[in-house]
């Protein structure tokens, strides 16, 4: 029972403390380019130089985190629902 209360109260802590991960700081490095905006590449003499512009984060070497994200796609539901319905005119005659 103990062993029990553990794992769930570390979860909770892990699961708290990723949630104020997201919301202090909803944009995350790049995992592609590790935040350089392109991929590094190496020349003949085997010095680094700048590679290709990076697909996945735009160049911009920030990304946007994965609970952010899925707190963005609940929130935009949410919004949805609950919106108050628009009124719609019909047309006289």
């Amino acid at each position: 029972m103990a062993l029990i209360l553990l794992a769930s109260a570390c979860l909770l802590i892990v699961t708290l403390g990723y949630v104020s991960l997201c919301a202090g700081s909803p944009f995350g490095t790049c995992r592609k380019c590790r935040g350089f905006g392109y991929a590094m590449k190496t020349d003949r003499k085997g010095r680094l130089k700048r590679g290709k512009h990076c697909r996945r984060c735009d160049g911009h070497s920030k990304r946007i985190r994965v609970g952010r994200h899925l707190y963005n796609l609940w929130l935009h539901l949410y919004r949805d629902a609950n919106a108050a319905p628009r009124k719609t005119f019909a047309p006289k005659g």
